[in-house]
């Protein structure tokens, strides 16, 4: 039986694959087929989430309340020390050093022995002197003797008026020679005793200028005392502030005693306040003409001899008080080119920068004078933070930089 025709076994572009080889590139189109559809899928997954940025916080600052207060004014000088006496040892005769009787540098009371000159020469002089006293004394006996003796007789012209004339006038000549003896011998013993050099006044001594076995004489500069309790600190002030207080000092020196009840502050080198408040002592008699300043005295005491000669320091007085004085921190204040700014937090707690005027810096404050009101934020640290976010965003800082206040812990009043 014919079926129809014979299709050929096989035609020429076409392989027979075995069924088993069949499925592995199958399998590689599906896996090549699945990725490409993931790497499509996860675009579209992205694409569908809209995340969003976080925003920026306001920058946390410390703020202090702007304070208004009634503050005293302050003058400040540099002054020098020294003592209201400073007595130079010199000896009054001339003779060699013996002894040296006090430690250089000491303290020496008044009448304490400091030196002692050689007394031999002196002790021969006084002998000398007495002397001569009794010698003239002797004079003067006869010479009353003889007066006593005529005056009788020469009322009975037993002997010439001249005879008695002549004993009164030896007797007169006796008795100064005696009164001439006797101020030799007071010399004699003022030098006797000049041998010992002795401290005028309490105080410290200083380094001897003259050795043991020098000879010293009256120009002869020993060694120098300085009374040190009280101590003295002069300073000048200007001619405008003596005039301001002018009448004051005329009430004082119109009642001869130069001193005020005005505290005077005395800082040391070291910038540590003296622990004792002086008062004005000493006012001089002129205006410098070189300078248009009046030396000032203020007298400190010292019983400890903390305080010494030549030392410098400052003094502090008040010269007037500030009414209605407002306040800031000393650390809010912005110095830019010798012009003064501070950043001021509003009610809406932005900052903005503001023009200042400033006046004195009284403790850890500082008086503002113009561009500010009382009760008024201030920014005292995070300045920093705020002058970074307005470089940033230069329009924002014109509206105002928007802040996190929180109270300023440093915060002081305004007391001195």
């Amino acid at each position: 039986m014919q079926t129809g025709p014979e299709l050929p076994s096989a035609l020429p572009f076409v392989t027979r694959i075995p069924p088993g080889k069949l499925l592995w590139p199958l399998r590689r189109l599906c896996w090549t087929a699945e990725i490409v559809s993931l790497f499509l899928i996860v675009p579209l997954i992205g694409c569908g989430k809209n995340e969003a940025k976080p925003t920026a916080q306001p920058p946390e600052v410390q703020v202090a309340d702007v304070l208004e207060q009634d503050v005293p004014v302050y003058g400040e000088w540099v002054a020098q020390l020294n003592g209201p006496v400073n007595a130079d040892i010199t000896p009054k005769v001339q003779g060699y050093l013996l002894h040296q009787n006090y430690v250089n540098g000491s303290f020496v009371k008044k009448g304490q022995l400091l030196f002692d000159i050689d007394p031999r020469t002196f002790e021969a002089a006084l002998d000398q002197a007495k002397a001569d006293v009794e010698r003239a004394a002797s004079s003067l006996s006869k010479a009353t003797n003889d007066v006593q003796r005529d005056t009788p007789l020469a009322k009975q012209n037993a002997i010439p008026q001249k005879q008695l004339d002549d004993d009164i006038a030896n007797q007169a000549w006796a008795k100064a020679q005696l009164a001439a003896a006797k101020a030799q011998e007071q010399q004699a013993e003022l030098n006797l005793g000049w041998t010992k050099v002795y401290s005028p006044v309490d105080g410290i001594a200083g380094v001897a200028n003259s050795q043991i076995g020098d000879l010293v004489g009256t120009t002869s500069k020993m060694t120098t005392v300085s009374q040190i309790d009280p101590m003295w600190a002069y300073f000048n002030i200007s001619e405008s502030l003596y005039l301001k207080f002018a009448p004051q000092i005329s009430n004082v020196l119109l009642r001869s005693v130069v001193r005020s009840n005005l505290p005077v502050e005395y800082i040391q080198a070291n910038d540590v306040p003296y622990p004792i408040k002086g008062t004005i002592i000493f006012v001089n008699r002129e205006i410098t003409a070189g300078t248009g300043t009046i030396q000032l005295a203020a007298a400190f005491p010292n019983k400890d001899g903390i305080l010494r000669p030549g030392g410098f320091g400052r003094v502090r007085v008040q010269t007037d008080t500030s009414k209605n004085a407002l306040l800031v921190p000393q650390p809010a204040v912005i110095e830019v080119q010798s012009d003064y700014q501070l950043i001021v937090v509003g009610s809406d707690n932005k900052a903005t920068v503001r023009p200042i005027k400033v006046g004195d810096r009284v403790g850890t404050n500082w008086i503002v004078t113009e561009g500010l009101k009382a009760g008024e934020r201030v920014v005292v640290e995070g300045i920093q933070k705020i002058q970074a976010a307005a470089a940033q965003a230069p329009e924002m800082a014109k509206e105002g930089i928007p802040v996190s206040p929180k109270p300023y812990l440093g915060a002081a009043g305004g007391s001195h």
